[in-house]
């Protein structure tokens, strides 16, 4: 008897297993390299704990849309969040998953992490090509502890279309007149100098690898690849380092609820504390779904991430969305999405 009941228990774990296994969509998204870390985590964690997988790509901000739009994917990820008409003319909701931070980042032997400071406007000459040396004036001035090599600054930059770039230019021509009039603002741009690296992954492999180099990366990608960011003076004239407390300061800046599609741009924002390239990085669902299970499962995903996945996001040096505002995003998804025959998306 006890060996009969030892296999019922058995056969009756394997049966359950088999019934998750046939229950469960597995998903696919793609798009930002900005929030890849803490999605691939997530994903893993989620996965442990609900045997449902969920597939992320890091492919870029406009391949991330591109995909969408085509609704290759369950999702799209976007670190330039699209317009109140875009969303419209796509049939899509936008909504942000997590907030990070961009920062610079140098290979300057000698130089550890945030021991270099910078401001907007010579991160502008820098990339303009104005200041082309590592010792020139302007840097060793606001640097007075730092014996600034004699060397020419390498720059990189992104090749790919990027949220990242979006974000870095968008501050840039915030600060800068002359990048404003000669460059200006997009996921991918004409840059005036540099190479470019595929990815935030690129880009850092490039700035690990040259000497004297400067590159722009999501802070989470800065420390784990070990590169040294800098200090940068924000719209207050205070230099403040990148992390969760310049992160969610930002943050507190902005309208969320009066923003369409909670398309915030959080670059150059007031506040003391603020770092100056904050980024919310933001979900494109298609609001008419064809594939409505699919849906389901994506939305089942970000609102576990939202609730369990709090702890990891810190780890990984992003700042989680306060709960005001993920109780707001969810009511968009009760309100807005549909399968195509009507039936409520959520919950």
């Amino acid at each position: 008897m006890r060996i009969q009941s030892y296999i019922n228990t058995v056969l009756g774990g394997l049966l359950l297993i088999a019934t998750t296994a046939i229950h469960a969509v597995n998903i696919t998204g793609a798009g930002a390299s900005l929030p890849y870390p803490v999605y691939a985590k997530w994903a893993a964690e989620y996965h442990q704990a609900t045997h449902k997988q969920v597939n992320y790509q890091s492919i870029g901000s406009g391949g991330g849309q591109q995909q969408i739009i085509v609704g290759t994917v369950a999702f799209g990820a976007t670190d330039d969040p699209m317009s109140a008409q875009m969303l419209e003319d796509e049939d899509l909701l936008q909504f942000p998953a997590v907030i990070g931070g961009i920062v610079p980042v140098v290979n300057l032997p000698g130089v550890g992490p945030g021991e270099l400071r910078l401001t907007g406007p010579l991160l502008a000459d820098i990339y303009l090509g104005k200041i082309t040396r590592w010792d020139d004036p302007a840097i060793q001035e606001i640097n007075p502890d730092l014996d600034l090599p004699a060397r020419s600054i390498v720059v990189v930059h992104r090749s790919d279309g990027s949220g990242t770039t979006f974000n870095w230019t968008n501050y840039l021509a915030q600060v800068s007149p002359q990048w404003q009039a000669q460059v200006g603002v997009g996921k991918a741009v004409k840059w005036p100098l540099g190479q470019g690296g595929k990815g935030n992954e690129g880009v850092a492999a490039y700035v690990r690898q040259l000497n004297y180099s400067i590159g722009y990366l999501e802070y989470a990608y800065a420390i784990q690849n070990e590169l040294s960011w800098t200090q940068l003076e924000n719209r207050e004239g205070h230099f403040v380092e990148p992390g969760d407390h310049s992160f969610t300061a930002a943050a507190l800046e902005a309208d969320w609820a009066g923003t369409p599609g909670f398309g915030v741009v959080l670059t150059h924002v007031q506040g003391e504390d603020s770092w100056p390239i904050t980024a919310a990085t933001f979900i494109l669902i298609k609001k008419n779904q064809r594939h409505p299970e699919r849906g389901k499962a994506a939305l089942s995903f970000f609102d576990w991430a939202f609730r369990q996945g709090r702890q990891t996001a810190l780890d990984l040096h992003y700042v989680p969305l306060p709960n005001p505002l993920i109780d707001a995003i969810e009511d968009s998804w009760k309100n807005e999405l549909r399968s195509t025959s009507g039936a409520a998306l959520w919950p």
